[in-house]
């Protein structure tokens, strides 16, 4: 028997027997949102399958407890306790929506369950470290800080825009990610020359779009879900005011790239995944087998990737601890030994003690929308 083989029949040895890995799973599965959280089920149960065929985690099958928390806050916290008090699940992986996320993630941080954030970006997590208490909130996806900086450096930086316009909607996301852009305007010793709000389901921005054309703006800097912004981008031509659209990862999403039509055209977006942008051989494994099983094309690509990575990454801290307890997953997610290699991208150490964001700037890419796809900005030509 060789040594890796030794070691890890040491490893099953040593370890508890366990019933079966319960891992809640909760998103919008409804919905104007829908798109996120179906990408996001999808890898995850992508990854649930991968794993069980070869045996598992620690021996034990992969149980996914899955809920659609249709967007709503309450929702989102009843499933939360329910995963908590009924199932007794091991670790959650989700939501997708920020206020969806803050009204729940804190009942699974007073409980020491692991809660791996795989799409939501704005919602809190380092942010349980101010609270004082053990923080077992984690995050795979770009987080909004990141996002809005990515935005504004290529906006400004990138392009040299000088009157940048925010519209954004007025939900928690919306208006987080709106607040985060006046930030790094503001290191940039810029503020808006307007600002304006849209509120979920509206379908037309003609007055938001034109507030900002007679501010003067140059460039527009949105923040919101798929459907709301392709009702902003066809205000715009009805206007027959061509400016480029700049926004949060939800501009790669069908929901907007196929309501937008040709008027999406250009709109750009920080993104973990891009799904034209097949890199490496893992990552086209991955989109062939996604549209082997599910749709084409993916509807929230990033959300699928990271969705996939999510349960992976929580693979490796099982093992790594050789344990189902949530504080022994949790250390274990700080202080991951082996670079973990995923779609997203490869992760010396995902998490610390002290950062529960995984994700960097040197994981992602501006994606560009273009006749209904999006491709590397790299690779797109103004």
């Amino acid at each position: 028997m060789t040594g890796r083989r030794l070691g890890l029949a040491v490893l099953l040895l040593a370890a508890p027997a366990f019933a079966d890995i319960k891992v809640g799973v909760y998103s919008p599965f409804t919905g104007g949102a829908a798109g996120m959280g179906i990408s996001m089920r999808n890898g995850v149960e992508m990854a649930a399958d991968e794993i069980n065929r070869a045996g598992g985690i620690l021996g034990q099958q992969v149980v996914l407890v899955m809920r659609d928390d249709e967007a709503k806050n309450e929702r989102g916290a009843q499933i939360m306790q329910e995963f908590l008090e009924k199932e007794k699940v091991i670790a959650v992986l989700g939501p997708s929506n920020t206020g969806v996320a803050d009204n729940s993630t804190r009942y699974a941080n007073d409980k020491k369950v692991p809660v791996i954030i795989n799409s939501s970006a704005g919602a809190k997590v380092n942010e349980y470290f101010a609270a004082g208490v053990d923080n077992y909130i984690f995050r795979l996806a770009a987080s909004d800080i990141l996002q809005t900086e990515l935005i504004v450096r290529e906006a400004i930086d990138v392009r040299k825009y000088k009157k940048p316009a925010l519209i954004c909607d007025d939900t928690n996301y919306g208006q987080g990610g709106c607040t985060k852009l006046k930030a790094a305007l503001s290191k940039r010793n810029l503020a808006p020359v307007s600002v304006g709000k849209f509120r979920i389901k509206d379908t037309d921005m003609t007055a938001q779009v034109q507030d900002a054309r007679a501010a003067g703006a140059d460039v527009l800097l949105i923040y919101g879900i798929g459907p709301e912004l392709a009702a902003l981008a066809n205000s715009l031509e009805r206007i027959g005011w061509k400016v480029d659209l700049l926004g949060g990862w939800s501009l790669c999403m069908e929901a907007f790239i196929k309501n937008a039509g040709k008027n999406g055209n250009g709109a750009t977006a920080p993104l973990t995944f891009i799904e034209g942008d097949l890199g490496n051989a893992r990552q086209r494994t991955f989109v062939d087998a996604y549209h082997a099983r599910y749709t084409n094309p993916i509807t929230g690509p990033p959300a699928a990737a990271q969705g996939y990575d999510s349960l992976y990454l929580l693979k490796a801290a099982i093992e790594q601890a050789a344990s189902t307890d949530g504080t022994k997953i949790k250390e274990a997610l700080e202080n991951l030994k082996a670079p973990f290699v995923g779609i997203t991208g490869t992760y010396q150490r995902p998490f610390t003690p002290t950062n529960h964001e995984a994700v960097t700037e040197a994981v992602v890419k501006m994606g560009v929308v273009v006749d209904g796809t999006v491709v590397p900005a790299a690779a797109y030509k103004r």
